[in-house]
């Protein structure tokens, strides 16, 4: 049972929770991540019954846990002279190869920097407003360390035209990846739903519950030695899709510190997002861009080639 005032919430446990750590208790109930959790139980701003308790307290039945919630944040995005690589422009849109490490749009742990600010800067401002001030223009996102193609908008009447493609699933996503081991099958589809990790609030899994569907078609382009070069196409696009259903599969992607085993004899995540392609909103004919593998990628491939040529 949860009861909220203001910025404090109170939960009790029920006999089915007891011997459940006050952390993961708060964490599931609240939809919190752990860590944030954790923060807060540092800070005193937990007590249950009362009085304050570590993060690996066990509740029992009947456990009153009172949380206090700091006021958010307001965070905002300003305009920054960053470098970045545009491949198409017009009054209507723009379409950007987003280098690996680059952040999208500011958030808690990157209020700055990223490629939201850059954009910032280069369309003086001029972007769509549907996604509020943090988001500017931002009609779909690709992860921190996958690099690749991404589609900005510069208009509203752009956005919710580029927007409606990708709920209709008319919109041409296509990754490449480098997966630990091969598929059995060298085509194939994955099926399967994926929601927010029960535990873990900063990941994805595939799962039942309060979950959406997701389906990724994949193809093996080449095959090395403990690895192989798969071409992704999206269909659906959750949230670290390809990154889940690769890892759910047994085939994580080569690198991934989430959902894989990174191997620090490579250069981070081998995840390119490559080909974009939509109906343009003022023209309205189709468009579609490809972008050349970049400089990281291409040694991780000329390495896992020699190896499998040994």
């Amino acid at each position: 049972m949860i009861k909220r005032k203001m910025n404090k919430l109170s939960l009790v446990a029920s006999a089915e929770q007891t011997g459940v750590r006050v952390d993961m208790f708060i964490s599931e109930n609240c939809d919190m991540t752990r860590s944030s959790v954790q923060k807060l139980i540092e800070n005193s701003s937990v007590t249950v019954n009362g009085k304050a308790v570590a993060k690996n307290y066990k509740l029992r039945n009947g456990d009153t846990v009172d949380v206090e919630i700091p006021e958010p944040t307001e965070l905002s995005a300003e305009p920054q002279n960053i470098p970045i690589e545009i491949v198409y422009e017009d009054d209507a849109l723009l379409v950007v190869n987003k280098p690996k490490g680059m952040v999208v749009h500011p958030a808690a742990g990157n209020p700055d920097g990223t490629l939201v600010n850059a954009l910032m800067y280069h369309c003086k401002g001029r972007l769509s407003g549907i996604n509020g001030i943090i988001r500017p223009g931002i009609v779909h996102r690709i992860d921190k360390n996958t690099s690749g193609l991404l589609m900005v908008a510069k208009t509203d009447e752009s956005h919710n035209f580029l927007a409606e493609q990708i709920k209709e699933h008319s919109f041409t996503r296509e990754y490449v990846a480098v997966v630990v081991g091969s598929f059995s099958e060298d085509k194939g589809t994955i099926n399967a739903p994926i929601g927010r990790h029960p535990v873990d609030r900063k990941k994805m899994c595939v799962t039942e519950k309060n979950s959406k569907s997701a389906v990724t078609h994949y193809e093996t382009l080449e095959k090395y030695k403990g690895c192989s070069l798969v071409r992704f196409v999206l269909k659906t696009g959750r949230t670290h899709q390809i990154r889940v259903h690769s890892a759910y599969s047994g085939h994580p992607i080569l690198g991934d510190n989430v959902y894989g085993n990174p191997i620090k004899a490579f250069e981070g995540q081998c995840l390119h997002a490559k080909k974009l392609g939509f109906i343009h909103p003022t023209t309205k004919e189709y468009m579609e861009f490809d972008s050349d593998l970049p400089d990281y990628f291409e040694k991780v491939l000329s390495k896992l080639r020699d190896d499998k040529n040994v």
